[in-house]
């Protein structure tokens, strides 16, 4: 029977994020939109992973009628939009809801400063993606403390028996590195960080000599 019931797959938001201006024309529906703290909930546990509006229920501890006169808000304003669609045991069709834009953010000023940002927040996020895959790359490669232990005897291991044989003959087991010993001794973190600066820093001053044109 579970045969005939699609899995639900897996939903990613647009890369762009979305940028309003409260002077904007759809400033109102938007901030009226996310006015009550459980349509704020709603948007922040979508954003976490899409669900139906049952589960969404659940997640924000309220009632299905009142995630679904939120959604209905949301979906109004451009926030939320069906992701999918999926079918209980019993066969009865379920909306997956998701979020209509990777992030979103409310600015106030001109309309042609909100552009720039806009332009500024796309360039920032679309760099951080190929980031991560060069920092988990440089991690495995240079044998970080959290590569992955493809044959099963890395320095967990090694690490466990030294530390029986310790115990056995000391009554005492070392501590080992602490977690930030290995956060600053990772090639992986350490490259992610500083192209997370770079990309802030070029980003930042790209925005102010467009700013001084």
């Amino acid at each position: 029977m579970a045969d005939l019931f699609p899995e639900r797959r897996d939903h990613d938001a647009p890369e762009e994020p979305r940028v309003v201006g409260v002077d904007g024309d759809d400033a109102d529906a938007v901030l009226s939109a996310l006015s009550a703290d459980t349509a704020r909930s709603i948007l922040t546990a979508l954003h976490e992973e899409p669900a139906t509006a049952s589960e969404l229920a659940d997640r924000v501890d309220t009632t299905l009628q009142n995630v679904q006169y939120h959604l209905d808000s949301l979906d109004d304003a451009g926030l939320v939009h069906e992701a999918d669609t999926v079918y209980s045991e019993k066969g009865r069709e379920m909306t997956v809801y998701g979020p209509a834009d990777r992030a979103l953010v409310v600015v106030a000023g001109r309309e042609e400063e909100t552009s720039g940002l806009r332009g500024a927040l796309k360039r920032l996020l679309g760099g951080l993606a190929p980031l991560a895959v060069v920092a988990a790359a440089a991690e495995w490669l240079l044998d970080g403390p959290f590569a992955p232990d493809l044959a099963g005897t890395g320095d967990a291991g090694d690490y466990a028996i030294s530390a029986a044989s310790t115990e056995a003959a000391d009554g005492a087991v070392d501590a080992g590195p602490t977690l930030l010993d290995s956060l600053s001794s990772s090639p992986g973190v350490l490259l992610f960080l500083g192209g997370v600066v770079a990309l802030v820093a070029a980003t930042s001053v790209a925005a102010l000599a467009r700013r001084r044109r």
